[in-house]
């Protein structure tokens, strides 16, 4: 008898120490998990005010400076409002969800401004892309071809398109995925294509050109060819960029596509950071790989800061 009750003792005091580990591990795990949740709303809420700022200071430099006016740089502008929509909208939902956990009606709008804003930011780059690869492919018609009214348009029926398409996230979330990460994937592939047409086809005019006899025009073709490449290897960094902030969510939209039972992480929430980081890395691109623009951005900011000491 004294040897069955010390056993069923021992065993109590096993089950103990089991159940006194798991809750110990389940604290951790709770405390971790706490603080990637502090640490993901303190990063969005630095993203969200830098892509508030930096695209409104791009929007605000283009329309405030006529020579900048372009098809191009129409294309930037529709970047720069989806990226203002992600700070301004998508991101505060983020946070809001983050630290007060699931909620059906933030849950729903956080969804619809994000994969919206972010589907129309993926698109409107393959369109640059192309837009770069018209350029030296369509030179003689493409001053004709690519009008900033046409770009308009093009630009309406995109986001029509994109925000439309979400109908089919509420209706099965698993096909939406499935066509989100395809989409990613195409838009990759296009304006890969397009950087490799752009590269080929400056490598042989420079060939072409070095064949050539004449000085003046040689000159002058070496010109176009340089401002070519330059404005070529800018929009291929917002190109590399994209990717490495696209590539993990990518590959997420493809998991969840597959399993159906598949349960949001903090690597889904973290991975939606990366993101949303592109549209505060955005504009730090273009005053980097944009002189004429980074002076104009350089003067509405001192315009700006200077009104604002003058009312104070």
């Amino acid at each position: 008898m004294k040897g069955a009750f010390r056993r069923q003792l021992d065993q109590r005091t096993m089950n103990n120490n089991t159940i006194f580990k798991n809750e110990s591990a389940g604290t951790d795990y709770s405390a971790s998990t706490n603080i990637i949740t502090i640490v993901n709303c303190v990063l969005n809420a630095v993203l969200m005010l830098a892509a508030i700022t930096g695209n409104s200071l791009v929007i605000a430099a283009i329309f405030r400076t006529p020579t900048l006016r372009s098809p191009f740089t129409t294309l930037l502008c529709s970047l720069a409002v989806s990226d203002i929509l992600v700070g301004f909208v998508a991101q505060p939902l983020f946070i809001a969800i983050e630290l007060k956990g699931f909620l059906y009606f933030l849950e729903k709008m956080f969804s619809f401004m994000t994969y919206g804003c972010c589907g129309v930011s993926l698109c409107t780059m393959t369109i640059i892309s192309l837009d770069r690869f018209a350029a030296p492919h369509y030179h003689m018609r493409y001053v004709t071809m690519v009008t900033t009214t046409r770009v308009l348009c093009t630009l309406v029926i995109i986001w029509v398109i994109i925000f439309v398409s979400l109908g089919i996230f509420f209706w099965n979330i698993n096909i939406y995925f499935f066509i989100a990460a395809a989409f990613i994937a195409i838009c990759v592939l296009i304006s890969s294509f397009c950087y490799i047409r752009i590269f080929q086809i400056v490598r042989r005019h420079k060939a072409h050109i070095q064949a050539q006899h004449q000085a003046v025009q040689n000159a002058n073709n070496n010109m176009n060819i340089i401002r070519l490449k330059k404005s070529s290897m800018s929009t291929f960094v917002f190109h590399i960029v994209l990717i490495l902030c696209y590539f993990p969510m990518f590959l997420n939209l493809v998991f969840f596509g597959i399993d159906t039972q598949a349960k949001v992480t903090q690597k889904w929430n973290l991975y939606t950071s990366i993101v949303y980081l592109n549209s505060s890395i955005n504009p730090v691109l273009y005053c980097w790989r944009l002189s004429d623009l980074r002076s104009a951005i350089t003067k509405t900011a001192r315009k700006m800061f200077c009104k604002q000491i003058d009312q104070l």
